[in-house]
């Protein structure tokens, strides 16, 4: 089965349960799930616009293969395909015999992170402290931060800060991080922040027309005063498969000046996800936010870094971690 996972906890006005315009106990069929998945992301999603992507024509392509009779496999296949054409790592089927995502996002990208080579030749005797992984480095702290699922709390922080204090500079690794519960990048954040600064800007869709969104929202973070923080300069190190919550909590340190984002572009995930219930008992999630930085940058398909930097082929086989040794060379 494949997996992913659901990032962005929200409240919206729209839940699974929720009558998407059709009756209240449509039909349990193929065509009637197809329409009912068809017609609540025409009235529902966000990217469109953004994506140039005509649904009125997906649905052209892909309705007339819908059949009476046609098997559950067949109709999820179909379904996938059709949803997959909107490029969107937070859009998914999901059934009880396979759940089904878009993984373009990080396909044919290079991997660019191998903890295993980072075990062997760089992290030492490293400590894990609740759900981040830290050790030193040349006077450089580095914290590993594997899933923003798993949860951070405020006194492992305490214990790192504790321990980093003095150093040269903090490397934070979110490479192959697929995201999870943004407040826990909330509560790391305010840990790394100068000042209270703007960090993005989020619309919710509002309405079933396309331009249908709320006022723009403006969130900002700021550092906490009840709390210890780190003072040192901060390179974040990101890939293709920085994804989700992990893609916001880049978009949130690039407002701070003394973080620089090194490695490659993200994977994106700019959209709050949520789900809505077939008549059939499939799930279906879906984007209903669009963020963007200050500068109006959109965020859906990934957060380009400061500094890209790259590790080949060959930087693999003699056991270098290219992308870190930039970043640990960026204090020296």
């Amino acid at each position: 089965m494949k997996n992913i996972i659901y990032t962005l906890t929200v409240i919206w006005a729209i839940t699974a349960c929720e009558d998407p315009f059709f009756e209240d106990d449509p039909t349990n069929d193929p065509v009637t799930n197809f329409d009912i998945m068809w017609s609540t992301m025409n009235d529902k999603y966000v990217y469109f616009d953004y994506k140039r992507i005509d649904w009125d024509s997906i649905r052209n392509v892909y309705r007339p293969q819908v059949r009476a009779g046609m098997s559950d496999q067949a109709l999820f296949q179909l379904m996938e395909t059709a949803l997959n054409t909107l490029r969107d790592g937070h859009v998914n089927l999901r059934s009880e015999f396979d759940i089904s995502f878009y993984d373009g996002f990080y396909k044919n990208y290079p991997e660019n992170f191998n903890f295993q080579l980072l075990e062997k030749h760089y992290l030492g005797d490293y400590k894990i402290t609740g759900s981040l992984v830290n050790t030193i480095i040349d006077s450089i702290g580095y914290i590993r931060y594997g899933s923003f699922v798993n949860p951070i709390r405020n006194e492992d922080l305490d214990f790192i800060i504790q321990r980093f204090k003095g150093l040269k500079g903090i490397i934070i690794d979110i490479r192959n991080n697929e995201g999870g519960d943004p407040a826990n990048g909330f509560r790391f954040a305010k840990r790394i922040a100068d000042k209270k600064r703007h960090i993005y800007t989020t619309k919710y869709k509002s309405g079933p027309g396309k331009n249908d969104f709320t006022e723009a929202d403006e969130a900002f973070i700021g550092p906490t005063s009840e709390y210890p923080r780190f003072h040192q300069p901060v390179v974040l190190l990101t890939n293709r498969k920085t994804y989700s919550a992990a893609n916001f909590f880049t978009a949130t340190l690039k407002a701070f000046p003394h973080v620089t984002v090194m490695g490659d572009q993200t994977g994106g995930g700019g959209g709050a996800p949520v789900g809505w219930e077939l008549p059939n008992g499939w799930f279906f999630n879906f984007s209903t936010s669009i963020s963007y930085l200050p500068d109006g940058f959109f965020i859906e398909d990934g957060i380009p870094p400061d500094i890209r930097v790259e590790i080949t082929e060959n930087d693999l086989l003699t056991g270098k971690d290219t992308i870190l040794e930039s970043a640990l060379s960026s204090f020296r």
